[in-house]
């Protein structure tokens, strides 16, 4: 009798054999990059808003919308694209194959770690798009992207609970990176065999600030979640730029908008040094 394999493990053969080509690497190395360069900005913006000197809060699209007024605007978010989209690519092949934990027992931690590469891609795939609208001319997206999905939501059976625990879990992802930041347990994705011991040094710094700054606005984020769903109000729910002006809005608002920015451009460098040391499983 002939064995034939089920249709699951066809399409994780497959997604085996794309990864395993050095272009996927290098692809999901430019990803990191082009993450990096996002959030180098979202963070900048934000700690000239802070500081006095202009700039303003806004989320990763508001990023793209910077990159492609600047010269050779639209050459380089066409890199940064292609950068993204690697990055999308990665976050597949991480959702389906699971490589940093082959041959693992699967269990609630690991389900819940595929759910967010999924989410994740999914994420990107939308900031995707809106980098090629912004290259062809046609604009990107404008207004609050969480508030839209979030009166879509609201509108379906059961949509406040959906919404409450869609906040929850933005909660729960905050507070676990902010664990992570301070055991900085992140190490143990880079080749640190082939880092200095100073490149060691400043990439647990950088990583460690810019982790939990991430996670201190996703806080915020789910925070509002909840809010819109105790309250049926999708207004109420707020993406990154907006979370951001919130910290601005708070007493001595300056101060923690800026160390937030701070630790945002930190975490832009930190996934720079991701692109180069990396260890990309697959």
């Amino acid at each position: 009798m002939t064995d034939r394999n089920s249709p699951t493990d066809n399409i994780k053969q497959s997604v085996r054999r794309a990864t395993s080509d050095s272009r996927f690497e290098r692809l999901a190395r430019l990803g990191y990059a082009a993450k990096g360069l996002v959030y180098f900005i979202i963070g900048f913006l934000a700690a000239q808003a802070a500081f006095g000197t202009g700039g303003r809060t806004t989320d990763s699209s508001g990023a793209l919308s910077t990159i492609v007024t600047q010269p050779f605007g639209k050459f380089l978010l066409f890199l940064v694209t292609i950068g993204i989209i690697g990055y999308v690519l990665l976050q597949i092949a991480q959702t389906i194959l699971d490589p940093e934990h082959a041959g693992e027992k699967m269990d609630a931690k690991r389900i819940a770690q595929r759910v967010g590469y999924g989410f994740s891609a999914l994420a990107y795939s939308g900031l995707a798009l809106t980098a090629v609208k912004l290259i062809i001319g046609s604009g990107g997206k404008s207004g609050n992207a969480t508030e839209d999905w979030t009166a879509q939501f609201l509108a379906q059976p059961f949509g406040r609970w959906l919404v409450g625990l869609a906040g929850v879990i933005v909660i729960g992802v905050g507070f676990y990176n902010l664990y992570q930041s301070y055991k900085a347990k992140f190490r143990r994705h880079l080749k640190l065999s082939q880092m200095s011991q100073a490149e060691q040094t400043w990439a647990v710094r950088l990583g460690r600030c810019g982790i939990a700054a991430r996670s201190i606005v996703f806080v915020i984020i789910g925070i509002f979640l909840i809010q819109a769903a105790k309250l049926s109000d999708a207004s109420q729910a707020k993406g990154f730029g907006e979370a951001l002006a919130i910290l601005a809005q708070q007493p001595f608002g300056s101060w923690l908008l800026g160390i937030v920015a701070l630790g945002l451009i930190a975490y832009g460098i930190y996934s720079a040094i991701e692109a180069r040391y990396r260890q990309i499983v697959r």
